[in-house]
């Protein structure tokens, strides 16, 4: 075949450093959402959507074929905490977690993802992030070691 052709969609969930609740602010979060966008569409991985509350974010992209998963995770959060140090000094000892949580999605899974980053803050007003991460690990099947993933 002469051309590569690849439309790999991802779910990326990582944390605020201690999940210090740092985009409490609505305002805050969706200028953070938006920088992250334009962050992830130079990178070739396009997003359909990005949400979560104060202390988390979810992602659902697109993920590229020209640059890797790591580049561009790595550089996503890289940037936008140096970013939101220039908004106002209250977000200055602002960092994100260490980690993240990755997972593929199938097509036919698309719009139940974007639902479910949809409704966080109805989510999250009955189950923790902590929790909520357990859960998703094990419908994946990860094994979860507690003392290497909360940072």
């Amino acid at each position: 075949m002469p051309q590569s052709l690849a439309k790999i969609y991802i779910h990326i969930i990582f944390s605020t450093k201690n999940h210090v609740c740092f985009l409490e602010d609505d305002d805050i979060r969706k200028e953070m959402h938006a920088y992250m966008t334009s962050i992830l569409k130079e990178y070739d991985s396009h997003p359909l959507i990005i949400g979560g509350p104060a202390d988390h974010v979810h992602i659902l992209c697109t993920l590229s074929k020209n640059n890797t998963f790591v580049k561009i995770i790595g550089e996503t959060k890289r940037n936008s905490s140096k970013w939101i140090k220039t908004k106002n000094g209250k977000y200055s000892t602002f960092q994100w977690q260490n980690g993240y949580g990755a997972f593929s999605v199938s097509y036919s899974n698309v719009q139940g993802v974007r639902n479910y980053i949809i409704n966080q803050k109805k989510h999250h007003q009955k189950t923790t992030f902590q929790d909520e991460f357990r859960d998703l690990l094990k419908k994946q099947g990860i094994k979860l070691d507690e003392r290497y993933v909360w940072d």
